[in-house]
C-alpha cells in the first residue's frame, strides 16, 4: 500500500484506525475518476470529525482514511504546498490574517433534516402569494444553471447577472417589508453549519477580522444572524445587496451595485472599500496592524468557483482557498480541487476549519 501524504503539524497526533482498500465502491471509484491524472492527496485536521477519500500519490489505488469520530470528506490538492502556507501564515502571527467568507452555502448548510437549505434570498415570503411564485419559478429555472459545471463561465455570468435583475425587480413590485423579512427569517429553513459560532467566536477572540461578501441580501442576512446565532461580532462586516426602505418600511431600491455570485471579484471589494480602512479595529480606529489592507494573509471561504474572486484586488502574500463542495460532486469535484487548497465534501461542518484557523493563529 502506497503512503497517502498527511499534512503533519508538529502539535497534533494523528490516530488511524484503519486503512481500507475500497475497488468496488461506484460512487468512490466516480469521485477519484473525475480527478484526472492529477495526483491528489487528502488529508485530515487532527481533532476535527472528518474521513479523507484518498488517491494515492503514486496512483496505485482508492484508500479511506478512517477515524474514530463522526465522518466527513475532506480533499487536499498539494498537501506540502498547504503546510508551506499554513506555516508562513502562523509565523506572520493573527496581527497579519483575515478572513473573507461568502454567505449562502458556506457559512449555512446546504441540507437541513433531510431538505434543501434555503438561501437570504430563496426565503423571503413577500406576502403576496403571486409574486412569491414567480420568484419560485426563477430559482426553478436559474439555479441548475448556477451550479453547471458544462456552462461557460462568460455565459454563466451574464444568465446569473439576469437572474438577479428580475428577482430585485420582483421583490420591489410585490412590496416588500422590513416586517416581511424578520416573518421570513423567523419561518425559514436555513442555519448555519455546526462549527461556525466557534469558528467566530475564535476570530473574535483573536482579532482576526472576518468580511463576508455575499450575493444575497445582507438585510436578511443580518437577521439571520440576530435570529440563529443571538448574538453579534465586532470584527464582522458583510458586504451584499443593501435594500433601501421608505419610512413604513416598504422596498423601494437597492443601494449601490448589484452582487451577483460570479461577479463579485468585480464590484464587492469597491463596495467593501471603506471598511477595509478600519475592520478587525476593536476601537473603530485605523491604528496600522489593525487595518485590513495590512493583513496579508487570507483564509478564503466559498461554495462555488466565482467565490475565488472575491480576493482578486487585494495585496496578499499567502491565501489559502477553502470550497465547501455541497453537491454534483461527481461531476464538479475535479474543478474544485484543481481551484480551492482544501475542499469540503457532503455539506460538511465548519469543525475542520475551527481546526485549521486554530492552527493559523498558534504562533
Amino acid at each position: 500500500m502506497s503512503r497517502v501524504g498527511l499534512v503533519p503539524f508538529s502539535t497534533t497526533l494523528y490516530y488511524i484506525s484503519s486503512w481500507l482498500l475500497l475497488r468496488t465502491s461506484s460512487r468512490l471509484s466516480i469521485l477519484t475518476n473525475n480527478l484526472g491524472a492529477s495526483s491528489c492527496s487528502l488529508f485530515f485536521f487532527p481533532g476535527s470529525s472528518c474521513r479523507c477519500l484518498c488517491r494515492s500519490l503514486s496512483g496505485g489505488g482508492l484508500h479511506k482514511l478512517q477515524t474514530m469520530a463522526q465522518p466527513q470528506d475532506v480533499v487536499v490538492r498539494d498537501p506540502e504546498a498547504l503546510e508551506k502556507k499554513i506555516t508562513a501564515v502562523r509565523e506572520a502571527g493573527p496581527i497579519k490574517l483575515q478572513v473573507i467568507a461568502d454567505f449562502d452555502g458556506t457559512l449555512t448548510k446546504y441540507w437541513i433534516d433531510g431538505r434543501r437549505g434555503q438561501s437570504s434570498h430563496s426565503l423571503l415570503q413577500q406576502g403576496n402569494p403571486e409574486y412569491d411564485a414567480k420568484r419560485m419559478e426563477l430559482f426553478e429555472y436559474y439555479h441548475p444553471i448556477e451550479f453547471s459545471p458544462t456552462i461557460p463561465i462568460e455565459e454563466k455570468t451574464k444568465i446569473m447577472e439576469e437572474w438577479w435583475e428580475k428577482a430585485h425587480g420582483l421583490l420591489i413590485e410585490g412590496g416588500l417589508t422590513l416586517d416581511a423579512i424578520k416573518q421570513s427569517v423567523s419561518c425559514s429553513t436555513i442555519g448555519f453549519r455546526d462549527g461556525v459560532i466557534e469558528f467566530l467566536e475564535f476570530l473574535q477572540e483573536k482579532d482576526v477580522p472576518v468580511l463576508i461578501f455575499s450575493a444575497g441580501l445582507a438585510d436578511i442576512i443580518e437577521e439571520v444572524f440576530r435570529q440563529k446565532l443571538s448574538r453579534s461580532f465586532k470584527n464582522l462586516k458583510i458586504v451584499s445587496n443593501r435594500m433601501v426602505f421608505d419610512d413604513n418600511g416598504h422596498l423601494i431600491s437597492f443601494r449601490g451595485k448589484m452582487i451577483h455570485v460570479l461577479n463579485k471579484n468585480e464590484h464587492a471589494l469597491d463596495m467593501a472599500a471603506s471598511v477595509h480602512d478600519q475592520l478587525g479595529d476593536p476601537n473603530g480606529l485605523n491604528n496600522g496592524g489593525f487595518s485590513v489592507k495590512k493583513r496579508t494573509n487570507v483564509l478564503l471561504l466559498g461554495d462555488h468557483i466565482g467565490d475565488l474572486g472575491m480576493s482578486d484586488g487585494l495585496n496578499y502574500e499567502n491565501r489559502i482557498a477553502v470550497g465547501f463542495l455541497n453537491d454534483n460532486i461527481e461531476k464538479s469535484l475535479k474543478t474544485y480541487v484543481e481551484a480551492f487548497d482544501i475542499v469540503y465534501l457532503n455539506d460538511a461542518s465548519m469543525l475542520g476549519v475551527v481546526d485549521l484557523v486554530t492552527e493559523l493563529c498558534s504562533s
